[in-house]
């Protein structure tokens, strides 16, 4: 499994010098992870692309639109919709992986929710995820986020909005897991 967006990026330039280069059997690596870092990077370039023409038509940027394209998880709706709206179609828990889609539940700070794409995987209480509109209209990628929640379980996250520095508590419903989608009967 890819680690951290970072890594897929690392893995492409190595999958395109496969040819060249002979990898020790410790760093190969499956098809499946090939694809999977193809997939992280192309998608990573489309979600930029497509901030890039909202902002050139003068349209705001939105963390909804960002999350899902870089995700791949075909949710709609306001972000705080997007825990119930995942359950049934794509697997859901409280733990973090890169790829991940982070649900922050709506509050009275943030009434519509927030959502954001885990970009890599720190440690077991820290990650840095990219995602729209923290700071109005922008994308930031590689946000310090922690998990302050008492029982470790990520329910309770502060943002880093600007270096060094961590914002409010933030509640989180849980992480949405894309490309593990729930077969429908």
């Amino acid at each position: 499994m890819i680690r951290t967006v970072r890594a897929a990026l690392r893995l492409m330039l190595v999958v395109g010098l496969s040819v060249a280069v002979t990898l020790p059997a410790a760093a190969r690596t499956t098809r499946e992870e090939k694809q999977e870092a193809r997939l992280l990077a192309e998608r990573a370039e489309l979600a930029v692309a497509e901030v890039k023409a909202r902002r050139a038509r003068g349209e705001r940027v939105w963390c909804v639109p960002f999350a899902r394209t870089l995700s791949g998880v075909a949710l709609r709706g306001n972000a705080r919709t997007w825990w119930a709206a995942a359950e049934g179609l794509y697997r859901r828990g409280l733990e973090p992986r890169v790829g991940a889609v982070m649900v922050f539940a709506g509050s009275g700070k943030m009434p519509m929710g927030h959502v954001a794409v885990v970009a890599e995987v720190v440690s077991d209480r820290e990650v840095l995820i990219d995602h729209a509109n923290w700071h109005r209209n922008k994308v930031s990628l590689g946000m310090r986020v922690l998990d302050v929640s008492g029982k470790g379980d990520w329910s309770a996250v502060k943002v880093e909005g600007s270096p060094g520095v961590l914002g409010r508590v933030n509640p989180v419903s849980g992480f949405i897991y894309p490309g593990e989608m729930i077969a429908s009967n």
